[in-house]
């Protein structure tokens, strides 16, 4: 038996196939990734998908899953983990139905904001607070029309007057908005280089250099576009 280093056994293993940890997560550790990569995918994931995608044997994924399943049929338990169209599926308890129902009644409908509203409300995130003027100056169109259904979903509100001639309303965004895009407080904005470079890598244009008078764009949409159906 060779006594081969753990990196000559990696690069001993066929091209695509993945490697277990050097050092093997535990039970428990297990079950947590399990439960996360359930809860994230949009199609249930099968065994041999989870264990692909975890790098762990399916034998082992499978007695994970069992021990996690039973898990959540306590009663302290909201949701459940079922066996669906050959994956694993989260769902909340049937005997809780009816109050997820009647919770799900007091909501407002999804948000649907259109390209215009969500660049005008990434100028405003970044330069709050703003003025209708100081926003048009950035986009380059009236943003009137645009303002007032930002503030019918209250995205943002009032913020005072700036004090020059004239006394233009400032701008700037709400609680509503943080809930919205799932951020803590304002220090959880990307930067705008960032901004860039998703939108430059969404683009597939990671290789293509920006011109020096371009370094400074405008907040594109994306500043404000994730976790909201366009």
């Amino acid at each position: 038996m060779s006594g081969g280093t753990p990196a000559a056994a990696a690069a001993a293993t066929p091209a695509g196939r993945r490697m277990l940890p050097a050092v093997a997560p535990g039970p428990e550790e297990r079950q947590a990734l399990l439960e996360a990569v359930i809860y994230a995918a949009d199609d249930p994931p099968a065994i041999a998908d989870l264990a692909a995608g975890l790098g762990l044997p399916a034998s082992l994924v499978k007695e994970d899953l069992e021990r996690l399943i039973a898990s959540y049929r306590s009663a302290g338990r909201g949701i459940e983990i079922r066996a669906v169209a050959g994956g694993y599926k989260m769902f909340t308890k049937p005997e809780h139905h009816e109050a997820v129902k009647a919770f799900a009644k007091t909501l407002r409908p999804k948000l649907r904001l259109s390209l215009p509203a969500l660049e005008t409300l990434a100028v405003v995130a970044y330069k709050q607070p703003v003025t209708v003027p100081e926003i048009q100056a950035v986009r380059g169109v009236n943003a009137a029309g645009v303002i007032h259904t930002l503030l019918k979903h209250r995205l943002i509100a009032a913020a005072g007057r700036k004090k020059v001639i004239g006394r233009p309303m400032q701008y700037k965004t709400t609680k509503d908005f943080l809930v919205q895009f799932g951020l803590n407080d304002l220090t959880e904005l990307p930067s705008l280089k960032e901004i860039e470079e998703l939108s430059r890598a969404a683009l597939g244009e990671d290789n293509v250099e920006t011109p020096a008078e371009e370094t400074a764009p405008r907040p594109p949409a994306e500043a404000a576009g994730a976790g909201v159906e366009s």
